[in-house]
């Protein structure tokens, strides 16, 4: 069917070319009407799987009895979409535990996507030599859907350290490198985002009342850095800064976090400048603009 549409010099007819040459022509990869998103242009059974993919990915060692009941699926068709994904190496079933796990293949499509942007490469360096000069674990996050998505991580030496695999997401509110976004997002956008917003308490140090966490914010874009002190995890701080891109926008954030045993209160100013250097740095090697907007 693809071939009846090829020429030999362009690979489209010659009337084709006519059409589609003026300024109406549609984006390569997009039908018409690919900003339709209704359930005529979804696919069921492969939005069932996702489903089923996406639970089990966060539901790690979960039976099929299990994933059936909590899905609220029948066994049948849950086993069938394991089957399929296990055949793609999405899934693997542990047969002496008889439970369902993730994939190793799942890494392997996840790792592409950080490889789509230079930003994790130009980071990494960057945070080895944060992790060298601070002796803690450095951090690579970025905003999506109103979480901090998590890229990239160089962990210190210490036995007792902070861990963020790729791909864990967190509150913004109860995050450094979230509030360090939060900070510097757009006026707009951030007021979008705080309306929507479930400042879920995680420590009696989250902050959860929305005039604090503006007050904080304010704090953030005045000092250049952000401060986690113990907002998610109990006994853990993390300091944090934001790296812009050409358009003075944050696209990301780059951390130190540590127990509060190394990361005290005394260390802050001692850590939060090789943080904002390090943001500056990256700043620059993702062709970003190094000044600051106006807060």
């Amino acid at each position: 069917m693809v071939k009846a549409f090829l020429t030999a010099k362009t690979g489209v007819p010659m009337d084709t070319q006519k059409i589609r040459s003026g300024p109406e022509r549609r984006a390569r990869g997009r039908p018409r009407g690919w900003e339709d998103k209704t359930a005529q242009n979804t696919i069921k059974s492969l939005d069932r799987a996702m489903e089923v993919f996406e639970y089990l990915s966060a539901a790690q060692g979960k039976p099929l009895t299990m994933l059936a009941d909590e899905l609220d699926q029948s066994p049948a068709t849950v086993y069938r979409i394991l089957v399929t994904l296990e055949g793609r190496g999405l899934v693997e079933f542990d047969h002496d535990e008889q439970v369902w796990h993730i994939g190793p293949r799942a890494f392997v499509i996840g790792a592409r996507f950080l490889r789509r942007s230079s930003l994790v490469d130009r980071a990494r360096p960057i945070m080895r030599k944060l992790m060298d000069v601070t002796g803690e674990t450095a951090n690579l996050g970025i905003e999506k859907e109103g979480s901090v998505l998590f890229l990239s991580q160089v962990e210190t030496h210490e036995s007792i350290r902070a861990f963020f695999p790729p791909g864990t997401l967190s509150p913004m509110h109860a995050s450094g490198i979230g509030k360090a976004l939060l900070a510097h997002m757009d006026p707009d956008r951030l007021e979008r985002l705080l309306a929507n917003a479930d400042l879920t308490r995680f420590t009696e140090q989250t902050i959860t009342d929305q005039a604090a966490l503006r007050e904080n914010l304010g704090l953030i874009r005045k000092d250049g850095y952000s401060f986690d002190n113990e907002e998610k995890n109990s006994g853990m701080r993390c300091i944090a800064a934001p790296v812009f891109d050409l358009n003075q926008e944050a696209i990301a954030g780059i951390s130190v976090s540590g127990p509060t045993s190394r990361v005290d209160a005394s260390d802050i100013e001692r850590l939060s400048r090789p943080v904002i250097e390090s943001a500056r740095q990256l700043t620059l090697a993702i062709g970003g603009n190094v000044t600051l907007p106006p807060s």
